[in-house]
């Protein structure tokens, strides 16, 4: 199956999301450990689920364009048989 440049750059842009994800906890945790184990750990759960928040909305607009594909696919479909017993 062929995939647009829009699915390409939104695939693209899931595997740097879980990269960051995956730096950044580990960053933020280093950075705030100064601060105390327990607002360390805090603090880099609380980027995890922000940033899982913003990895669900790239992959609602792979979904979403999936969706609008077999939309447009039933709807050619269903002209046709419109106009197949419009006839």
């Amino acid at each position: 199956m062929q995939k647009d440049i829009y699915e390409r750059i939104i695939s693209f842009l899931l595997g740097a999301s879980w990269a960051i994800v995956i730096f950044g906890a580990l960053i933020s945790f280093k950075i705030f450990m100064v601060l105390g184990l327990f607002f360390a750990i805090f603090l880099t759960l609380l980027y995890i689920i922000i940033s899982l928040f913003l990895i669900l909305a790239l992959d609602a607009f792979l979904v979403n364009k999936e969706r609008l594909r077999e939309v447009k696919k039933q709807t050619e479909l269903l002209e046709k048989l419109y106009a197949k017993h419009t006839k």
